[in-house]
């Protein structure tokens, strides 16, 4: 009887053995032939905005290289969290993505509560570009300096407005950044996105705007707008002759903003690392090239695991700079 469920075991071991290492296999045929079927490529904003423009940019032609079509999906909504949400509940097998921008560190901040963890629940592929916000405001006030603005500021403080794209975002706290750093005060009005502010601003009946350069460039060459600076740390590709805000007299001013490429938290390390070679491909092709700088976005990458670190660093440094502000949570 011993003899025979010791026979029984050893046959049992030898299924589970045999099941186990073809589930393995399988697993890693499917990887290595990664991907088998069109991939899902989430944007938690609208159609036409930047991130939605790089996004549909880059998909075009990584789909072109890993011969599936990548298929955008917009999923607007509260700050970009419905999108958020949706990729972090999606399997992770590598066929839903998703190109956000670097309000992806903001939201744990502006959110009391949020139906994922953004340090768990995304695995980074890489940055795709970074686009600049550029101070704007119209000619008819007479200001042509940030010196000149800040003075302006100081002289009668609240006396003038800035426009943002929605509290929170990314508009928002690169004026909250400059303000605080030029130590002055000026009332915010936020908009349910660019076009609202922008036309104020032109109109003259708000002050300023840290805008995307996308939507402004063409008034700034024709003279409907009159570009200060740039905000981030370094000058911008788009606008070479126009300085940063730090060069202007404002150090510690400098906000960075970015658009990349993310997957659910346990993708397999596989995936990340092959649509990373991929992006990066892509980016060096003339007629991303070309776009790009049509948008004023500058080409951008990193490995994933630097770019998950990353991540956790804008988290922290975004954190602070909402408390700093003062920026309402919301419930």
């Amino acid at each position: 009887m011993k003899r025979f469920q010791k026979l029984i075991c050893r046959a049992l071991t030898v299924v589970v053995a045999t099941i186990t290492t073809g589930l393995l296999l399988g697993t890693v045929q499917a990887q290595g032939n990664y991907p088998q079927r069109p991939i899902r490529v989430i944007v938690p904003f609208a159609a036409g905005s930047t991130t939605d423009i790089i996004a549909r940019a880059i998909s075009d032609k990584m789909s072109q290289s890993l011969g599936q079509p990548m298929i955008i999906e917009n999923r607007a909504g509260a700050s970009g969290t419905i999108g958020q949400a949706a990729v972090a509940q999606a399997a992770p097998d590598g066929y839903t993505l998703m190109i956000h921008s670097s309000s992806h560190t903001v939201s744990p901040s502006t959110f009391a509560k949020l139906p994922f963890d953004t340090l768990t629940d995304f695995a980074g592929i890489t940055p795709i570009a970074a686009t600049p916000n550029v101070l704007v405001i119209a000619p008819s006030r007479g200001i042509s300096s940030v010196q000149e603005l800040v003075k302006a500021a100081k002289a009668k403080p609240g006396s003038l407005n800035y426009a943002s794209a929605g509290q929170g975002s990314a508009t928002h706290l690169n004026a909250e950044k400059f303000k605080m750093a030029a130590q002055f005060f000026a009332v915010h009005i936020p908009f349910n996105g660019s076009a609202g502010a922008i036309t104020e601003v032109m109109a003259g009946r708000l002050d300023y705007y840290f805008s995307p350069i996308s939507p402004v460039i063409s008034h700034i060459k024709e003279g409907r707008l009159l570009a200060l600076a740039v905000g981030s740390s370094q000058r911008a590709a788009a606008l070479p002759n126009v300085p940063t805000t730090a060069e202007s007299g404002v150090p510690g001013s400098e906000f960075n903003f970015w658009i990349g490429m993310m997957a659910p938290g346990k993708t397999p390390r596989e995936i990340v690392n092959r649509l990373n070679d991929e992006v990066i491909k892509a980016l060096a092709t003339p007629e991303v090239k070309e776009r790009f700088a049509r948008l004023g976005a500058d080409a951008w990458t990193m490995k994933p695991e630097q770019f998950d670190q990353y991540i956790r660093n804008e988290v922290r440094t975004n954190a602070a700079l909402v408390k700093q502000a003062g920026l309402q949570v919301q419930q």
